[in-house]
């Protein structure tokens, strides 16, 4: 089972994942102006390596800004690569 949280403060924001109740690792973006932001690191603890968590994380970063009318600017290498191998994640690419 895996939640995921979102904070966001309108400059910074954090994706959280947990896998069973425990935190397994974090997504963080910067806002680059009002209408999109720019995904800057993607962190998943080993111990919860291999379970896709990583990119859950991204595909959360991705539904959020469809849901929103942002657009991404993906720095972070893992995000980028996750985004470039599917297209159907590149609809929100800035």
């Amino acid at each position: 089972m895996t939640e995921i949280k979102h904070h966001n403060d309108e400059k910074k924001g954090l994706f959280e994942i947990y896998f069973e109740n425990k935190k397994a690792g974090e997504m963080t973006y910067t806002w680059a102006g009002e209408d999109k932001f720019i995904i800057d690191h993607t962190q998943v603890d080993e111990a919860f390596s291999g379970k896709g968590l990583a990119k859950k994380l991204v595909i959360a970063g991705v539904e959020y800004a469809r849901k929103n009318g942002k657009k991404i600017i993906p720095l972070c290498p893992y995000a980028k690569a996750t985004i470039d191998r599917n297209t159907d994640l590149q609809d929100v690419l800035s």
